[in-house]
């Protein structure tokens, strides 16, 4: 905690830092987060008086999840979208949610180095995620996480999953449109991922259509086509699309912009972007009452 222990001397009260995040003071967003990710009970008090003085400021962002399996390009596909993002005028935040990632700091510290272009930009944040904890307490940090960004000014936030199993649920609750990114293949990739994440996915993108991939790509879009078919209706009335893109040849991905703006426009129109907002809020609440409960459960059994 060398950076909590830093200005602990005199930064301690929450207006520093509810003051300082307000005006889009990036460091001081970084400490803010800092201390939310703490397990230090000493921390707690602190976090809540921060969250508490941010929250009217925030809730003005689009919340992106991102998750895809493993070779699929994640980093260079947030990479290129971003890129779009920002000649869109958007400034962005990108966070992760890896709760399997107990000694390093998850994958996207290396994906930083591969966002070159992202992480050298002025109107871009990049956050690696909570490194320890159970999912609840990670999810509980990056929605508080997120709260914070927007607060700060960022308006539009991509949420990418590190882990693998239940991290995808987590994102799923805490972002307003859910990405799954595919790699077209010979047939398995149906196989490949659970059906349960397919159908929690508000779209479907296949990855790297471009050189001798271009066929198999097509070939995947049709059968992810058909497969969405198959699937329930949304509760929100939208129907799952596929699309396919090169972050190489930059192809495709303005057509994902648009299809995330399309379903903006669908969903706050039909009422179920706010609703599904407020269902976020109660989850969460959730979570954080358990995660309460528990600490103090242990607490008690230290004693």
């Amino acid at each position: 905690m060398y950076v909590l222990n830093k200005f602990s001397d005199h930064k301690t009260n929450a207006s520093f830092y509810i003051d300082g995040v307000l005006k889009g003071d990036i460091s001081i967003l970084s400490r803010a987060i800092t201390i939310i990710e703490s397990t230090n009970t000493e921390h707690h008090a602190l976090a809540a008086e921060i969250i508490e003085g941010i929250i009217s400021h925030s809730g003005r962002s689009f919340r992106l999840g991102i998750t895809g399996v493993p070779g699929v390009g994640k980093s260079t596909f947030i990479e290129s979208f971003g890129k779009e993002l920002l000649e869109h005028k958007h400034k962005i935040a990108v966070l992760a949610i890896d709760p399997s990632s107990s000694k390093s700091k998850g994958s996207i510290l290396g994906d930083k180095t591969r966002m070159e272009f992202l992480s050298a930009q002025p109107n871009v944040f990049i956050r690696p995620t909570p490194s320890s904890g159970s999912l609840g307490g990670v999810a509980r940090a990056t929605y508080e996480t997120i709260l914070l960004c927007e607060a700060a000014g960022f308006d539009f936030i991509l949420i990418e999953t590190v882990g693998v199993g239940q991290s995808e649920i987590a994102v799923s609750k805490m972002t307003d449109f859910f990405l799954l990114l595919m790699l077209a293949g010979a047939g398995d990739e149906l196989q490949g991922i659970k059906r349960g994440i397919m159908e929690m996915a508000d779209s479907i993108v296949i990855t790297k259509a471009d050189g001798d991939n271009v066929q198999k790509a097509k070939i995947a879009k049709a059968e992810y086509a058909n497969a969405i078919h198959l699937f329930p209706p949304s509760e929100s009335g939208w129907v799952q699309k596929v699309e396919l893109c090169s972050s190489v040849n930059n192809t495709g991905i303005k057509e994902v912009y648009q299809l995330i703006d399309s379903y903006k426009n669908f969903s706050s129109t039909n009422g179920y972007f706010n609703k599904k907002r407020k269902d976020q809020l109660i989850d969460i609440l959730k979570e954080t009452l358990n995660a309460e409960v528990v600490t103090q459960f242990y607490d008690t059994s230290d004693h």
